[in-house]
């Protein structure tokens, strides 16, 4: 593993050969046993042409038949390390290519935590997936074959072409002025190869995207019986893919027969040049058949080129991708003298806030509230109001994009993030579970908390009994998203792991909104309990669970509209005032 990882302005500033080559470094030892191997095999490949002409030149014609099959008895000794090379190669090069991907895999991963909420809101899971997996496999093929097929190559080639100039020079330089033709066709073979390999990733990210989104939402798509418009979806992108696959090997196809032809050409030119000296006396037949043994040698290191030229456009395609995305900025980064946040009171600034997620799309206009510390306020509002909005930007989700967010005198933005949030707690409206038991899913609020203090927090939570009459109990797996647990129960789950966190500062962002009255009563009890000695936010819609804050805000069409306590504002009459007066209508129209 590699010890310090690259950071972003580094990435940005070197070349994607010395990024590539930077994952090499940890794996070093593997890399040079890989090309040790590979040299002890081209020097046998290069050598068995020369022993089997001084075999033909010395020792046959000498009758010396215990020096040949000593001689033999050697070359099949060379053959057998050759094959123990070969495997070598083949366990631990591929292991050398796994451990360089698991690294550039961690380091993209890492990256990608790094990466603020605005870029996820801008790019889809299924294709940063293909990033992570696809992308990555065509890494290491190259990480693992590609040094190693163009050393091969290169030694087999240059040796080869050394040995054949020594006995044949005339011979051996048409050879060599038919080789540059052959690996300037060749390269440029490979150029269309990596363009299509490259249109291939972006469909294949594009149909893993869309595979994501069409079993994320199977159940809405059966509820709305729209399975056949889902398929339409997917066949759009996967024909596209196949298109884009199709030029692929259109390519492909292009450069394998080029390299055959040359191949060809090449037999052809050695036998015709080679018979054309040996009637003219300058070459024997044994050096012939000795130039045809060397071209036969030549096959092996052309074909590697040819895998290579496939390798290399997929590899560096894929390469390409990734470092795209390393050198992708955060939006938010600590400052450079940011201060850790602790021993938290709980003050809260909201001074003249101004925000938009898009310059043209403001959210948030000139909000200015100030919450002390250990004081509940609520905030409530017309959906679409700006309340979650502003909740967001206390634990720096986003930033203002005027004005300032601070806790106790802080400036969000000149404290670390991970401290920031440490002191944070958030319950969102859209539970998210993961796929694991549901004491996992409780212990995320506190990673090293004991079974007692998570069966705590769940009961704190009202989720406890629900959960030991499961018959895993704590053990008990959530399935995706939670999809085994009810609403009700995902959002207790998610609650507990903020009792098991014990933050200073709580946002409640529709905490409830997914339980019955009668559990909703209970947790109201439980928050209380939470609340003392801290700050809270409670985003609310129901507005009977507000009643109790010690002030509510209401925000309109992002501003606040009316600030005070559940009776200051009745008697006020105002925007909140209709409110309730809405809710309890409905409220009775339902009974």
């Amino acid at each position: 593993m590699k010890e310090t990882a690259m950071t972003t302005r580094q990435f940005q500033e070197r070349s994607a050969l010395r990024i590539f080559l930077s994952y090499f470094y940890p794996h070093r030892k593997l890399f040079i046993l890989d090309m040790c191997c590979a040299l002890v095999i081209c020097l046998i490949d290069l050598a068995f042409p020369a022993v089997s002409r001084w075999c033909l030149y010395e020792l046959l014609p000498q009758n010396a038949y215990g020096a040949f099959f000593a001689v033999m008895a050697v070359v099949f000794a060379a053959f057998a390390l050759r094959a123990l090379m070969q495997y070598v190669i083949c366990y631990w090069g591929h292991t050398f290519g796994i451990l360089v991907e698991a690294d550039i895999r961690r380091d993209l991963f890492h990256h990608m935590q790094e990466l603020s909420f605005d870029y996820y809101d801008r790019n889809r899971t299924g294709q940063l997936m293909s990033r992570l997996t696809a992308d990555l496999f065509d890494i290491t093929e190259l990480a693992h074959h590609g040094p190693e097929d163009v050393f091969i190559s290169g030694v087999t080639i240059v040796g080869a072409l050394c040995v054949m100039f020594s006995i044949q020079w005339r011979l051996a330089l048409v050879i060599a002025l038919i080789l540059p033709v052959f690996l300037a066709v060749v390269w440029r073979c490979r150029r269309s190869m990596s363009e299509a390999s490259c249109r291939v990733k972006q469909r294949t990210a594009v149909i893993n995207a869309d595979i994501e989104s069409g079993l994320s939402g199977i159940r809405t798509a059966k509820a709305f019986a729209n399975e056949e418009a889902e398929l339409e979806k997917f066949d759009a992108s996967n024909n596209s893919f196949k298109t884009s696959k199709r030029q692929f090997h259109k390519a492909m196809g292009r450069f394998n027969a080029t390299m055959e032809f040359f191949l060809c050409i090449l037999s052809v030119a050695v036998i015709s040049v080679g018979g054309f000296l040996i009637m003219r006396g300058q070459m024997d037949t044994v050096d012939l058949i000795t130039f045809s043994l060397y071209i036969t040698t030549f096959v092996n290191p052309v074909r590697k080129l040819s895998n290579f030229a496939e390798l290399f456009a997929n590899g560096t395609a894929g390469f390409g991708r990734f470092v795209e995305l390393m050198r992708e900025e955060p939006t938010l980064k600590d400052a450079p003298d940011a201060k850790d946040l602790a021993r938290v009171e709980g003050r809260i600034d909201v001074d003249h806030v101004e925000f938009a997620y898009q310059d043209d799309l403001a959210v948030l206009h000139d909000v200015d509230l100030h919450i002390r510390p250990g004081e509940t306020v609520a905030v409530v509002g017309p959906s679409g109001g700006g309340k979650s909005t502003l909740c967001q930007l206390i634990p720096r989700f986003y930033d203002v994009t005027a004005g300032a967010v601070r806790i106790d005198g802080q400036d969000v933005r000149q404290v670390t993030q991970e401290s920031l949030r440490r002191n944070v707690g958030v319950v969102q409206q859209d539970v998210f579970l993961f796929a694991a038991s549901i004491l996992e899913n409780i212990r995320y609020g506190k990673p090293g908390a004991t079974e007692e203090e998570v069966a705590r927090a769940a009961k704190l939570a009202e989720i406890y009994d629900d959960i030991v009459a499961m018959p895993e109990g704590f053990n008990t797996y959530v399935g995706e998203r939670g999809a085994l647990l009810s609403g009700g129960q995902k959002q207790r789950i998610s609650i507990a792991r903020i009792f098991l966190k014990d933050p200073p500062v709580l946002i409640l962002d529709e905490a409830t909104s997914a339980l019955d009255s009668v559990t909703e009563a209970k947790l109201q009890e439980a928050f209380e309990k939470l609340s003392k000695g801290r700050t809270t936010i409670i985003i609310a819609h129901r507005l009977s669970t507000v009643r109790g804050a010690d002030r509510i805000a209401v925000i309109e069409d992002g501003r606040i509209t009316e600030l005070g306590s559940h009776t200051e504002l009745m008697e006020k009459n105002g925007a909140y005032a209709a409110l309730v007066r809405t809710q309890e209508l409905i409220g009775h129209g339902e009974e």
